[in-house]
């Protein structure tokens, strides 16, 4: 009898692919894995929310869990998992020693979803107003806790290539442990572009991104203090709709159908919107991971004007679909021309047709990465005989982490 192939994934949060990147590509990696025959569980200590993904109708498995409780050891050591997937370092950290105790011989892959440490550090140079250094991260206590959750992992799932040199440059962290895998979409055909809206059917520009994410919001603040003004400079009756999911009231308060500038809240359907829209515009000024705000605009033929921060690891050698700028006055003359210009429109739109098929199509990476797992199963034993700086964090980490827990548990119990 052949043995039922198991994947548990524990989830920083439950996936709503609406709502983030995230969300899609926890969707991406969950079929990728039901392609390979695997039976899926996905479990999360966090709430249920509105727009949560029905995973039991994607034919996965819903567990809840709880944080700091030997409930959860029982409950993986009967399910036996072949894998466990951790989405996000801190799950790792809750986890990683319960799954290392009870399920020894489970391959433990880490998406890492973004570099947090890289986000955090740039954020917190850029609130510091100072250039952001590499050896910032060096500095980030975030960064010792997510390259020690790496080590510990038998393999970390990395979105961008530039992420993977600071790890391989800056961390010294062996090649062997690190794998490139990004968005995971369709090709796209040049047909499928003329069945989209033309230049002449759309109209406005749109920002679109999930308000709990610190960099979108920040985006939004930037467009309405400094370069929506500049845009209505030259094009006084341009009008900005910005989505996203979870608008707090400071977001809602920058409403000004006057000024052209419209909050609009959480889309209905954001493909939709961006399929409508003539120009994107996203002036990240830090973040890291792919921007899949951006990557939706060139499935949906909808050029964009964003930073070099927002363009980081997407288009590699190819042009952008559009322009990327990080002086907000030449980021503002380039919405405009590419939003007038129909020529420079539509090689724009031909530019993100190349990015896709070239950079994120799924059938270049589905087959080496189902090869390396097999390869991890296979040869699991010498795999981690060869990362002995993960093996020392495991015999450290079992240790403090696990009393740590247990000491939280029992004081729970009072």
């Amino acid at each position: 009898m052949t043995e039922i192939k198991k994947l548990l994934i524990i989830g920083f949060v439950w996936p709503e692919p609406n709502s983030s990147a995230a969300g899609a590509r926890m969707l991406q990696l969950i079929r990728l894995f039901q392609e390979e025959g695997y039976q899926i569980s996905f479990a999360s200590p966090a709430m249920d929310s509105d727009f949560m993904v029905d995973l039991e109708n994607l034919g996965v498995l819903k567990k809840s869990i709880i944080l700091n409780c030997a409930s959860f050891d029982g409950y993986v050591k009967e399910l036996n998992p072949t894998i466990v997937l951790f989405d996000r370092f801190m799950m790792e950290e809750q986890f990683g020693w319960r799954v290392s105790e009870n399920c020894p011989r489970a391959l433990k892959i880490l998406d890492t979803e973004d570099l947090h440490c890289l986000r955090l550090a740039r954020q917190k140079a850029f609130k510091e107003q100072r250039l952001f250094q590499l050896n910032d991260l060096v500095l980030e206590d975030v960064a010792k806790r997510e390259v020690a959750s790496i080590l510990r992992c038998d393999l970390s799932l990395m979105i961008s290539e530039y992420e993977i040199e600071l790890l391989r440059t800056v961390f010294k962290i062996e090649e062997s442990l690190l794998y490139y895998l990004p968005f995971l979409l369709d090709a796209k055909q040049v047909d499928d572009f003329i069945v989209l809206p033309s230049f002449e059917q759309r109209k406005d520009f749109v920002f679109i991104g999930n308000f709990l994410h610190e960099p979108n919001w920040n985006a939004v603040q930037y467009l309405k203090e400094i370069i929506w003004p500049l845009i209505r400079k030259w094009m006084p009756a341009a009008v900005l709709h910005v989505y996203g999911a979870y608008p707090s009231q400071k977001v809602l308060q920058l409403n000004n159908v006057k000024e052209g500038f419209v909050i609009e809240g959480r889309a209905a359907d954001a493909v939709e919107v961006v399929r409508g829209a003539r120009v994107v515009l996203a002036p990240i000024r830090f973040g890291a991971g792919l921007k899949g705000k951006l990557a939706e605009a060139m499935q949906c033929g909808t050029p964009s004007v964003t930073s070099t921060i927002g363009a980081e690891g997407m288009n590699g050698r190819l042009d952008w679909n559009g322009f990327v700028e990080d002086d907000p006055e030449v980021f503002a003359k380039r919405a405009v021309l590419l939003y007038e210009d129909e020529v420079i429109w539509r090689q724009a739109q031909k530019n993100g047709l190349e990015v896709l098929n070239n950079r994120f199509a799924k059938s270049l990476f589905v087959n080496d990465f189902k090869v390396r797992i097999k390869e991890l199963l296979l040869g699991i034993d010498a795999h981690r005989s060869n990362n002995f700086m993960g093996a020392i964090l495991q015999h450290h980490t079992i240790n403090s982490t696990k009393y740590m827990s247990r000491w939280i548990e029992e004081k729970n119990k009072k």
